[in-house]
This record gives C-alpha cells, structure tokens and sequence, in this order.
C-alpha cells in the first residue's frame, strides 16, 4: 500500500464541497461540507449561492480531509480537481483551490472530468474496475450510459437524457407534491410506504423506434404533475405515497432496462451504477434483481460515495498518477460542459505529442516546470 500513489481530490461541481485523500484504491479521508440547506428555501441549487459556500468551506475541508487520513500536504504525490462538467462559478473555486495547493507543494495537478471520477469511485469499494466497464450515472444533472475501456483515456457515451435528468425529475415531482428540496431522499422514503403499480406513469423512450440507450424523463414529469392537479381540482385527496412510489418505479424502470440492453449488446458482463440517484433503494433493488435474471455482475457503491464527493475525484487522480498519465498545465480552466469522453485534461504540450511527467516507483515526482513558471499564470 506505501508504494501505492497518494493522491487527494477536490470536487465543487454543484453544491456540496468534497475534499477526499486515497491511496492507491484506499480511502483514507472523505471530507464533505454541503450547502444544501441554503438552497432549500429557493427548491434548488442557487449558483451564487454555491459559489461562496465553497469559497468559505474549502480550506476548513482540506485541513479535516488531511487531519483524516493521517498525512501531511507534502506527502502527497497529486492533487486531482473536477474541471467539469458542472456550475462554473463552483467549478472555478475548486480549480483555483487546486492550483494553489499544487503550485505551493510542487506537486502535479490533475485536472479531471467529474462523471467518470463517479465511475471511478467503485474502485474504493470493489477493488479495480474491470475493463471494459459499463456504468449507468444518475444524478440531477446526469442520465448517461458509458462504456469505459480505460477510465483514464477512453470513455465513451452510449446513451444520455435529451432533456430532465432523473434526478431533476425527483427534484420537480417532490415540488409538486410539496415535499421540500432534495427530492431524491423524502420520495425513496415515501415510496416504500406506497403501491408502485397504483398509477400507471408513461416510461419514456421505450418504444420499438425509440433510441436504445437514451433517456427521457420530461413527459413522465409533466404526466405525474397532471395527474396531481387533475386531482386537486376535483377536490380529492392526493396518494401521495402510491405517488412517489409509481413514479419513482417509472424511472428505475426505464434505468435498468436500458442498462441491462446495453451490457448484453456490448457483451459487458457486469454493470457499475453511480451518481447522486444511485442511493436510491429501489433502483438498487431493481437493478439487482435485473442483473441477476441476466447473469451480470452489479457494482454499486455505498450511498456516500454515490453523491458528489472528493473521495471520487482522487480515486481517478490516483489512477491517473499509477498510469503515469500527463499532468494538466497551469492554465487549467473550468470547464462546464467537459465532455466525458475526457476523462482528465491535460497539458497542451502532452496534448500535442509531449512526455508526461517522470515517476519513479516510489511516486516520486519531476516539478522541476513549477519553479520556471510565473506566479500570474497561476490563476490564469
């Protein structure tokens, strides 16, 4: 494990500011401070908001992460930053956090793509992720279906929403029935409570002509919230429970059905799902049940290393150092609409043909570059 590659990560790409420590595929520290209480009153995710949250939490969290896992900074052999997708005042604040800490330790700065560090995540609860790797990614921004040869080079796209993620579909469902904010949560809970076969909801995007591994959750939003004020307006009282319950076996059902078609016309036998909405408990269920009827494997992580978290971001940082992968260049930005197709950015000169950063068994890095560049580059 000491020769493993000790890497910490920073993730703001919405609302909650992360800070994790991992070596090798060991974590050592996860260290969150969310802002979703200040969000609550305004029934989601106030940019602004976020942006000064994780200006105030980030240093606080990076001392509690190291303080965690019993290291020093100096120790570290990287730092790996979410450089998006996601907002990109939050994203800025972690990126300029990052640069800060690499340039002051001399250590290499990763800057990484925030779905398929919740790819990568799985390494920390199941051990290396097989290659290729399947993964279904839920959350309120995200619905994809991606295939990984490689996590760290290689990601492709097989599938994603054309319009409300299934999280933002929790999220608005929950508004309507005037359940508060974060949906996810308060509707999994209801849900177990409640008949999921009660209202028969529209399952988006399965038709015989429809895209195969696209989603769509917008028309399943619109029916449930008619369905809602049909009632209201007859004066009758709403089942919210067989609500939640139908509703929410609408989306899982969709998910893992589309999951499942994917493992099987890719010859993928097992299945990773990640991202926010993976904690939910009947997608877990379902998505086990599914699996097992199709003799595939199923990886989900534990339900804190399912939402936004910096144990995720240095997983693929960790990842990112063991395959000598090039570090990123100083004038790393963020960017919000990153593509998953890439899984780190990095430096324009390893870009364009250059060598990556020398290492040594023992993780030891060549920053001789640090010491030649300007101070104004740093934010740049």
């Amino acid at each position: 494990m000491a020769d493993e590659p000790l890497v910490l990560g920073i993730e703001t790409s919405c609302d909650e500011t992360g800070v994790g420590v991992v070596r090798g595929t060991t974590l050592l520290a996860d260290a969150i401070a969310s802002s979703v209480d200040e969000h609550a009153r305004f029934g989601g995710v106030v940019p602004e908001v976020a942006s000064r949250a994780h200006l105030e939490a980030m240093v606080p969290t990076i001392e509690r992460a190291l303080k965690e896992a019993g290291v020093s900074a100096r120790d570290l052999d990287g730092i790996a930053v979410t450089a998006g997708p996601g907002l990109a005042g939050a994203l800025l604040v972690g990126v300029s956090a990052a640069k800060a800490y690499a340039y002051a330790l001399g250590k290499p700065l990763y800057g990484v793509n925030h779905l398929a560090s919740h790819i990568c995540v799985d390494q920390l609860e199941h051990g290396p992720l097989p290659e290729p790797t399947m993964a279904l990614l839920v959350s309120g921004g995200h619905s994809s279906l991606l295939l990984a040869p490689d996590i760290t080079t290689d990601v492709r796209p097989l599938g994603a929403t054309i319009d409300d993620a299934a999280g933002e579909a929790f999220d608005k469902i929950a508004r309507v029935l005037q359940l508060g904010f974060p949906g996810g949560p308060v509707i999994d809970r209801l849900a177990r409570e409640g008949d999921p076969k009660a209202i028969n909801f529209p399952r988006g995007l399965t038709g015989p002509r429809d895209a195969a591994y696209d989603f769509s959750f917008s028309g399943l939003k619109t029916a449930v919230a008619r369905w809602i004020e049909a009632k209201r307006k007859a004066g009758e009282d709403v089942p919210v429970r067989d609500v939640a319950a139908s509703f929410q076996e609408a989306v899982v059902d969709v998910l893992t059905r589309k999951a499942i078609r994917a493992c099987k016309d890719e010859g993928v036998d097992h299945l990773m799902i990640g991202g926010g909405v993976a904690a939910n408990s009947r997608l877990r269920s379902l998505a086990q049940e599914r699996c097992d009827d199709a003799g595939i494997v199923l990886r989900v992580p534990r339900p804190k290393l399912c939402t936004d978290n910096g144990a995720m971001v240095a997983a693929l940082g960790a990842e990112m150092v063991k395959r000598n992968r090039p570090a990123s260049d100083w004038d790393l930005s963020a960017d919000s609409s990153l593509p998953v197709t890439e899984p780190h950015v990095p430096g324009t000169a390893h870009a364009h043909g250059g060598h990556a950063h020398g290492r040594s068994h023992d993780h030891g890095h060549s920053h001789d570059h640090v010491h030649e560049l300007s101070k104004d580059n740093l934010y740049s």
